[in-house]
């Protein structure tokens, strides 16, 4: 029989350095979150992995690959190995990005693949590609699918939709979700000029203008400040001004299922544990209001 941890809507980021760590200690999590095509090969270790895993946690599968926004269409052949995987784990809650890596070669020449997730155009040609490569994806895997928001560093010049409005519109006309990313939306607004308070504004603003119930699992993570720019590299603790946003969100939404995403600079375990407390803090307040 599988355990049931009482923190049931915090999860953390699971990556291979901390694989062994965590199965020693089963630490008390809600779901581990993996990213899906680190698990395509049917057999091996990593396989094994996930499976040993899955008998003690939830898990929820977080893609890369999928190419939503791609106007050459999905990978045949990455949904197959998708749905393969999502067969044999049965995850809680299976995500990838409003992102686009596929674009159609040259003189009708093969599909090229890039090694990014590129932002797609908040336009109405592109809503409807996103419509139906959404629906190709949850008619595959017969459930639902969460969408999640992109740090961008680049826009295009025939964007006519308000990002939060692109998502409710996506999420009524293909039936998915929204895979909240706190953290991405601090990170657009601190690039595009605003100070930290201005930032978590903006950032509140995004929130406020979803509908109700079109977000399924959120996330935070850390980011970096360089020169010019702010990256999110998920290469440290969650900053102050995207727990503010964190903090918003739950009043607005409720206590929805939270990740904590860390993927640079990995340090022990027990610093993703101690974000994770945090934010069950955050959770816990949220449901006293």
């Amino acid at each position: 029989m599988r355990e049931a941890p009482a923190s049931s809507n915090v999860g953390i980021g699971w990556r291979q350095p901390h694989y062994q760590a965590l199965m020693q200690q089963r630490p008390d999590l809600g779901f581990l979150q993996l990213h899906s095509e680190n698990f395509f090969a049917p057999g091996g270790a990593a396989r094994q992995v996930l499976l040993r895993a899955r008998e003690h946690y939830e898990i929820s599968l977080h893609g890369v690959g999928l190419s939503l926004g791609s106007a050459a269409g999905l990978d045949p052949w990455h949904l197959d190995q998708l749905a393969r995987l999502v067969e044999a784990v049965q995850p809680l809650r299976v995500s990838d990005h409003a992102s686009f890596a596929r674009v159609p070669g040259m003189d009708a020449g093969p599909v090229l693949h890039a090694n990014d997730l590129l932002p797609i155009a908040f336009s109405e040609s592109s809503l409807d590609i996103m419509v139906a490569n959404v629906q190709t994806v949850q008619e595959r895997l017969r459930r639902p699918l969460l969408v999640e928001n992109l740090s961008a560093y680049l826009a295009w010049e025939d964007d006519r939709i308000a990002e939060p409005e692109f998502f409710n519109a996506l999420v009524r006309r293909s039936g998915c979700g929204l895979l909240l990313d706190v953290n991405n939306l601090v990170v657009n607004a601190l690039n595009r000029g605003a100070d930290d308070e201005a930032a978590v504004r903006a950032a509140c603003a995004w929130i406020d203008a979803l509908d109700p119930g079109v977000v399924g699992e959120i996330h935070l993570a850390g980011y970096a400040r360089l020169d010019g720019i702010v990256i999110d590299d998920h290469g440290s603790r969650v900053h102050a001004p995207v727990w503010q946003v964190y903090r918003h969100a739950l009043r607005r939404l409720g206590a929805v299922p939270s990740l904590i995403e860390w993927d640079t600079d990995l340090p022990e375990l027990a610093v993703l544990l101690d974000e994770a407390a945090l934010m069950q803090d955050c959770l816990r307040a949220a449901a006293v209001r």
